[in-house]
C-alpha cells in the first residue's frame, strides 16, 4: 500500500538514483526496448531482406554463377574452341549410375554415328557395351587460365578415348555445356559493367535536375522524353551498326557496353530526380548550403546516400534489360562476334526453323538467359522491399 498523500502546497519528494544510466535497460510502455527499436538501417535491410526466401535463394543462385565464371575453364569439360568431327550434332547423353544392375558411378554410354539416308541427319545410337565412367579432377584439353598461365585440369572428364556431351554438340562439333559455361563470363559481366555506366549517368543528370530545377530539370527531362520514345531494337541497331568491323572483340566488348549504359539511364535518372525534388528542402541540405557546400558534395555526400538502397534495388532490376540487350543485339549479328562468345551468339545457331526442329538442344543457352533474369528481378523486389524496413 502506498504512504499517505502529502499535505496540499507541500513540496514533493524528490529521489536521485545513483546507478550507471543504461539507454538498453530504459522501459517503454512497460516492457524494454526491442532489439528492432534498437537495430541500425542496414540491420533492419539485411533482417527483411533475409525474410524474403525467394530473394535470398535468387541472390544465392547469383552468387554461385559469378563465382563460377570466376574459374570457367576449369569447370567446363573441354576447351572453348575444341571440336569434335566425329561428333557434328550430337545429341545430349544421359547419365547413368547403373549398368545391368551394377552401381558403376556415373556414366555414359558409347556411341556410334549412323547418316539416315532418307534424312540426311546423323543419328547416334547409345552402345551398351561401351560404359565410358565420367572423370572428375582430371587432365583434359589444355587452356589458358585467364590468358595468364597453361592448364590442364578440369573438374569433369569424359573415359579416356570416350566422350561427354551433357548438352549435345553444335554444327562444328563444339561441346554446347562448355560453350554456355564460357558464355556466361560475358553474358553477365556485360550487365553489371553496363549498369555501372547507366548507374552513374542517372546519378549525376537525374540530381543535377533535381537538385537545381529550373532550366537544366526542362532540359533533361526533354532529352530524357525523346530518348524514351525511340523503339529500343532500331536504337540498338543504329548505335552498334556504327562500330567498325575492323575493332577486335574487346573494343566491341566495351562499344556494346557502353551502348547499353547510354541507353538504359533515364529510367534511374528520373528516379533519382523525383527524390532529390522531395529531399532538397530539408532541414540539413539548408544547413548545408549556408555552410557554403558545393552542389555536388550536396548531392553525394547528404542526398544521394539517404536513397541508396532504392538506387541499388533499380540498378538490380536493371540488370536483365542489359542481359537481354546483348543477347538481342548478339542474335541480330549487330553485337559481339567470334571468337567472343556469349549466349546471345550461341543462340545464333537456332536461327533456323530446320535447326530447331532436328537439333532443339541449340536452344539450351536461352534456359540461363532465363533463369538469370527471374533471379535478378526476384532480387530486386526483395531489395526493393527490404529498403523500406518500415512498412
Amino acid at each position: 500500500m502506498q504512504g499517505p498523500l502529502p499535505e496540499p502546497g507541500a513540496p514533493l519528494a524528490h529521489f536521485v538514483s545513483k546507478e550507471p544510466f543504461d539507454v538498453m535497460s530504459v522501459e517503454m510502455a512497460g516492457s524494454k526496448l526491442s532489439g528492432l527499436q534498437q537495430a541500425s538501417q542496414l540491420r533492419l535491410i539485411f533482417w527483411k531482406f533475409c525474410r524474403h526466401r525467394l530473394a535470398v535463394a535468387s541472390g544465392i543462385f547469383l552468387l554461385a554463377l559469378y563465382l563460377m565464371i570466376a574459374f570457367a575453364e576449369f569447370l567446363a569439360p573441354y576447351n572453348l574452341h575444341s571440336r569434335h568431327m566425329n561428333h557434328i550434332y550430337a545429341p545430349p547423353q544421359s547419365v547413368h549410375l547403373f549398368d545391368q544392375g551394377r552401381f558403376v558411378g556415373p556414366f555414359v554410354y558409347g556411341t556410334e554415328m549412323a547418316l539416315d539416308m532418307d534424312t540426311l541427319r546423323r543419328v547416334y545410337v547409345p552402345q551398351p557395351d561401351r560404359v565410358e565412367p565420367i572423370r572428375f579432377f582430371c587432365e583434359g584439353d589444355a587452356y589458358r587460365f585467364w590468358g595468364l598461365f597453361e592448364a590442364r585440369r578440369h573438374l569433369v572428364c569424359p573415359a579416356k578415348g570416350g566422350e561427354f556431351f551433357l548438352l549435345g554438340t553444335d554444327r562444328l562439333g563444339r561441346d554446347v555445356l562448355s560453350r554456355i559455361i564460357y558464355g556466361a563470363r560475358i553474358s553477365l559481366t556485360i550487365g553489371l559493367i553496363g549498369i555501372v555506366v547507366s548507374f552513374v549517368l542517372g546519378i549525376v543528370i537525374g540530381g543535377l535536375a533535381g537538385y537545381h530545377g529550373g532550366l537544366v530539370d526542362h532540359v533533361v527531362q526533354r532529352l530524357i522524353e525523346v530518348l524514351q520514345s525511340l523503339p529500343s531494337i532500331p536504337l540498338w541497331m543504329s548505335l552498334a551498326a556504327i562500330m567498325p568491323v575492323t575493332w577486335s572483340p574487346i573494343f566491341v566488348y566495351f562499344g556494346i557496353t557502353m551502348i547499353l549504359g547510354l541507353i538504359h539511364w533515364t529510367g534511374l535518372a528520373r528516379a533519382v530526380r523525383s527524390k532529390l525534388l522531395a529531399l532538397r528542402e530539408e532541414d540539413y541540405v539548408v544547413a548545408a548550403q549556408v555552410m557554403g557546400a558545393g552542389s555536388a558534395r550536396i548531392i553525394g555526400r547528404h542526398l544521394v546516400p539517404g536513397f541508396m538502397s532504392h538506387l541499388i534495388a533499380s540498378a538490380t532490376v536493371a540488370v536483365p534489360g542489359m542481359i537481354l540487350g546483348e543477347t538481342a543485339l548478339s542474335f541480330l549479328g549487330l553485337g559481339l562476334r567470334p571468337p567472343i562468345t556469349s549466349w546471345g551468339i550461341l543462340l545464333t545457331e537456332a536461327r533456323d526453323v530446320s535447326v530447331i526442329v532436328f537439333y532443339p538442344w541449340l536452344l539450351l543457352p536461352v534456359v540461363p538467359v532465363i533463369l538469370v533474369i527471374l533471379a535478378f528481378n526476384f532480387l530486386g523486389d526483395g531489395l526493393r522491399d527490404a529498403a523500406d524496413p518500415y512498412r
